[in-house]
């Protein structure tokens, strides 16, 4: 383990890196997720229904979502690559997450404000393209500062830190926009998206007061042009895990996407509860106190047994949640199956991020870890493609289009984690 201080921070060595040290550099994970979770899961959704028919919600959810989700994948690697090439006197990371942050609050009224689809498309596409400016260089933060050997120690509180921002967030919104399609009023609406802008402010602004990089510390100075031209740029032969490594990410991820973009339909359309929104929010919240129980624990085992055994059992387990749903389609099945699901996501989440930080070429690790959005937002773009096919199925029989999305995922979990068991990387 290296002694010295890392590229971009003023952290040394375990023994410099104090418990505390590892919220401050993944805290900001906890806002972003709130957002895109309570967005993808809740507010998009019924917000849709607002100015489209019925019929064809899943079509449209498609249609929103694929453009803002291609930008995400554009903006994220070039956002970390160009991190890592700056040399600010305050750091390379926290100017682009002071940026990112102000814009995203900037943007987001708009999904309040907007009165047609046009406009709240536009709206989503520009907060994709805000929030990715601050998430590809925050996530350089822990190759950057956190011990080698405890990365995956780092991994497991990011991941516990985003799980308990999602969770909290749609748990929340989930009973004011239930209250806002039960048309009580605009309000409802509002005070969701103050909610979320009051979070990132505040988040940002403690990640920019307690993170402390090293003055100046930037990587290559490579121009910028060239820096934008080399932002997908992956030696295949010299990374051959790293391939192996997003295809099995976008796989699973895409089962995941799915799950949590259909699930407010889902409880709606095939379930029939009262109140989906609420619903969901409950759905939710039992997911993340499973993956609460997990996510710390399984990220601090990586560290001892490597990161495939536990990521790989996690596919699976998803797998086994599936296959629950699919033949138990009540809601008290579902509770159970959320909590099987959720145990999975929190393991998975950890060691699958920890292997990533394992699989990065050093000096480039804001870029690469930008890399793996093409897998995490490809995933959530390509569960977008099954809204027609929801729809299409549906309309031949009633409910058929979500058993046909169910086995889908069914299949991107057992292939997602066959190949990871390819991966011959470190532990």
């Amino acid at each position: 383990m290296r002694k010295g201080a890392s590229n971009a921070g003023t952290y040394t060595g375990a023994n410099g890196f104090r418990h505390i040290d590892y919220i401050k550099i993944t805290i900001f994970g906890f806002a972003l997720t709130a957002l895109w979770q309570s967005m993808h899961t809740i507010i998009l959704p019924r917000r849709l229904l607002d100015f489209v028919a019925e019929s064809q919600k899943n079509t449209y959810l498609t249609l929103l979502s694929i453009p803002g989700q291609l930008l995400a994948m554009v903006v994220q690697p070039i956002a970390g690559a160009i991190s890592d090439r700056s040399g600010f006197s305050w750091g390379r990371r926290r100017p682009y997450i002071l940026l990112g942050t102000m814009l995203v609050i900037l943007f987001l009224p708009g999904i309040g404000l907007a009165g047609s689809f046009a406009i709240l498309f536009a709206t989503y596409c520009l907060l994709q393209i805000s929030s990715n400016t601050a998430q590809g260089p925050y996530q350089g933060f822990i190759p950057d500062l956190a011990p080698e050997g405890r990365r995956g120690l780092a991994s497991g509180v990011k991941s516990l830190l985003e799980i308990v921002g999602g969770a909290i967030a749609v748990l929340i919104i989930g009973i004011f926009m239930g209250r806002y399609s039960a048309g009580e009023g605009s309000q409802w609406l509002w005070l969701t998206l103050g909610m979320l802008g009051a979070v990132l402010l505040v988040v940002m602004v403690v990640t920019m007061l307690t993170v402390k990089e090293r003055p100046g510390a930037g990587g290559s100075q490579v121009p910028l042009l060239p820096t934008l031209y080399k932002s997908f740029k992956i030696d295949v032969k010299a990374n051959p895990d790293f391939i192996l490594f997003l295809v099995s990410r976008l796989l699973i991820f895409m089962a995941f996407a799915t799950i949590q973009q259909r699930a407010f339909y889902f409880l709606r359309d095939v379930i029939g509860v009262a109140n989906p929104e609420e619903a969901t929010g409950r759905f939710v919240a039992i997911a993340v106190a499973s993956m609460l129980a997990v996510v710390y624990p399984t990220g601090r085992l990586s560290d001892r047994i490597g990161r495939k055994p536990i990521a790989i059992s996690s596919g699976l387990l998803s797998a086994v949640a599936i296959a629950i749903i699919f033949f138990n389609q009540n809601y008290s099945s579902i509770l159970i199956a959320a909590g099987i699901l959720g145990v999975a996501v929190g393991a998975f989440s950890s060691t699958n991020w920890a292997l990533a930080t394992d699989l990065v070429a050093k000096g480039e690790e804001a870029r690469y870890l930008g890399l793996t959005n093409l897998a995490t937002a490809g995933g959530a773009t390509l569960a977008h493609l099954i809204g027609p096919v929801i729809d299409f199925f549906n309309a031949y029989s009633p409910g058929l289009g979500y058993s046909v999305m169910l086995g889908a995922c069914f299949i991107y979990f057992v292939v997602g984690s066959a190949l990871l068991m390819k991966i011959k990387g470190r532990r």
